[in-house]
Order: C-alpha cells, then sequence, then structure tokens
C-alpha cells in the first residue's frame, strides 16, 4: 500500500523511464544536426560509425564564404515586421471582438478560424497577383503582408479568448477616468494581457522566421533571401554542402531560443488561460 497522493515504485520508474525517452527523441535529431555540422571531412555524414575531424570549419565557411550574414539580417527584419505587424493587428481585432458589439462580429471570428485551416500552397498564387499588382513582390513588405497571412488569424482567434478573461469592469473604470477606448486597451488592457501577447509574439516569430513557401516564391534575388531560402542553395542537384548546411541550421537557432527565454515565462499562463475560451 502507498500513502494516497504518491507514486509506487515501478510507476515512478515508467513515468522516468518514459520522461527520459521522450527528451532523448526530441534532444536527438538537434544533437546529431549539431555534431554533423562539426565534421570537416565532407565525407564523414554518410559513414555514422566514424566521426571524422571535428572543428569549426563549416561555421567559418558559412560565416566568411557565403551570404549568410544578408540572409539572416533579411530573415531578421522580416520576422520582426510580421511579429509587429500581425501582434497589433490581431490585438486590436482581438480587443474588437471581445468588447464591442458590431455586425459580422461573430463571422469574423469563424473568418478567422476557417482562414487558418488553408495550407499555404493554395494561398501563393492569389497572394502573388496581388502582390504583383501592388509592386511588392521581392521586398521586405511583400513578405510580411503575405506571413500576416499565416499570422494574424492565430493570433486574433487566441487574444480574443485571452481578452474574454480580463473582466469588462477594467474598460469601464478606464473611460470613466476618461481614457479613450483605444487608450484603455493601451494603457490598462495590454499591460494585463502580457502572457497572452507573449504567445502570439512566439508563434509569429517563430513561423515568420522559419517560413518557406512564401519567401521562395516572393524573393526573386539572392541579396533578399531569407535563411530558410538561402541556405537551400547549400543543397541542389550537382552539390550537398551537408557540413554548411548543418552549421547554418546551427546558427539559424540562436534568435528562436533567445526569442523563447524572452517570453518564456509567460508562455504557460498565456497558452492555458487564452485557450479555454473563444
Amino acid at each position: 500500500m502507498t500513502a494516497r497522493g504518491t507514486r509506487s515504485r515501478l510507476s515512478s520508474t515508467a513515468l522516468h523511464t518514459t520522461l527520459i525517452l521522450a527528451s532523448a527523441t526530441a534532444v536527438f535529431p538537434v544533437a546529431w544536426v549539431g555534431l554533423t555540422s562539426l565534421q570537416t571531412d565532407r565525407n564523414a555524414w554518410s559513414q555514422p560509425d566514424t566521426l571524422g575531424t571535428l572543428g569549426l570549419d563549416n561555421y567559418v565557411d558559412v560565416l566568411a564564404n557565403t551570404r549568410f550574414a544578408t540572409w539572416f539580417a533579411n530573415s531578421l527584419i522580416v520576422a520582426a515586421g510580421t511579429t509587429a505587424l500581425a501582434v497589433f493587428i490581431a490585438a486590436t481585432a482581438g480587443y474588437a471582438a471581445s468588447r464591442m458589439k458590431f455586425p459580422g462580429q461573430r463571422p469574423l471570428m469563424w473568418m478567422f478560424l476557417v482562414t487558418q485551416m488553408f495550407p499555404a500552397a493554395v494561398l501563393i498564387v492569389p497572394l502573388y497577383n496581388v502582390l504583383s499588382d501592388l509592386g511588392l513582390l521581392n521586398s521586405y513588405g511583400g513578405l510580411i503582408l503575405a506571413q500576416c497571412t499565416v499570422a494574424v488569424p492565430y493570433c486574433g482567434w487566441m487574444l480574443k479568448g485571452y481578452f474574454d478573461t480580463i473582466p469588462v469592469s477594467i474598460d469601464e473604470a478606464g473611460l470613466i477616468d476618461g481614457l479613450s477606448p483605444f487608450g484603455t486597451f493601451w494603457r490598462l488592457i495590454v499591460p494585463l494581457s502580457k502572457p497572452g501577447i507573449a504567445v502570439t509574439v512566439f508563434y509569429s516569430f517563430i513561423t515568420a522566421w522559419g517560413e518557406v513557401a512564401f519567401a521562395s516564391v516572393f524573393l526573386q534575388s539572392e541579396n533578399t533571401y531569407t535563411l530558410p531560402v538561402g541556405m537551400a542553395t547549400f543543397v541542389s542537384d550537382f552539390t550537398a554542402e551537408w557540413g554548411m548546411l548543418t552549421a547554418a541550421s546551427m546558427l539559424v537557432m540562436v534568435p528562436a531560443a533567445v526569442v523563447f527565454f524572452l517570453v518564456q515565462r509567460h508562455l504557460i499562463a498565456g497558452l492555458t488561460t487564452g485557450g479555454v475560451k473563444s
């Protein structure tokens, strides 16, 4: 017999074994990519039983002999622009849908949900035509707008659910104190919504940072390539620079990890609170 609320030795062992296996499964691909990025022998990747010579040559090649710095800067611009624009649009739209009554309120949220169901491949042709007509092909602005079509629906839906959990009395108090509706939103609601906003910031940044489909079609010159598109040039029908590709992949993880650590303390609260109401 075991005390209520405690686990038996067998169940505890099974739980920890499962957690260890799950952790190893998650970490193994990253560790393999990291190890491959350190192998300086071009053929070492095809011989898994040998490590070959390890070094930082692949990282030096990527940073010194490719346009990695340009692609990195392009990705930062696109990801930051997409995050800022998508979160602003989603937050204002979610707040309006949560607090205001207007024709089409419920269809607006359903439109967000239905739009999220469309795969990127379905949106490429119409978005290409729109951006072409606006003269925004091969530009940061065009790609940012295209990325927002993916980020805004999910972020708007989540933030609307989060705003629903904030008492309406806070808005009423702000209006009594003389704040405008936007002033109430900006000065009272946004500070209380940091966990929900943190989730949407993380989602928007990661989505834009690793997006390939839109970037590969809408960006047409090497100087405007983002990292995923630029890195694809390392592997073709005739060459396969696996060392450089894996080294670049490890470097790409750094900004995503930085954003995660900046917002991690808000992520759990934002996901659990904003996801239970709609």
